[in-house]
């Protein structure tokens, strides 16, 4: 189960078509990205990435994605959720010493 953050709250409106993505990583990590057409037919997006145990590691939020389709806007989402969740798990990796 996610905890979702402010980010997500702020953003999510039960009343608006969206698509979705979902993966979890081979470490764990979960990414969740959705896209959806705003009421003016602008794209709207956001990224979410959670700890194995749920924890919000980040969350994202874009009120436009100009010129972008939602399948398009989609696709940029995901490759930047798996390039930020890379990102999240070699800091956190760093701050953890080495157990030998």
């Amino acid at each position: 189960m996610r905890i979702r953050g402010e980010a997500f709250w702020g953003w999510a409106d039960p009343a608006l078509q969206h698509r979705s993505h979902d993966e979890t990583l081979d470490d764990g990590t979960m990414i969740d990205v959705q896209v959806r057409l705003f009421r003016t037919g602008g794209t709207q997006m956001f990224i979410g990435i959670y700890a194995s145990t749920g924890m919000a590691l980040h969350e994202e939020a874009y009120n436009s994605r100009p010129g972008e389709s939602m399948t398009r806007a989609l696709g940029w989402g995901v490759g930047l959720a798996r390039k930020l969740a890379a990102s999240n798990t070699r800091q956190i990796k760093r701050r953890i010493p080495n157990e030998a």
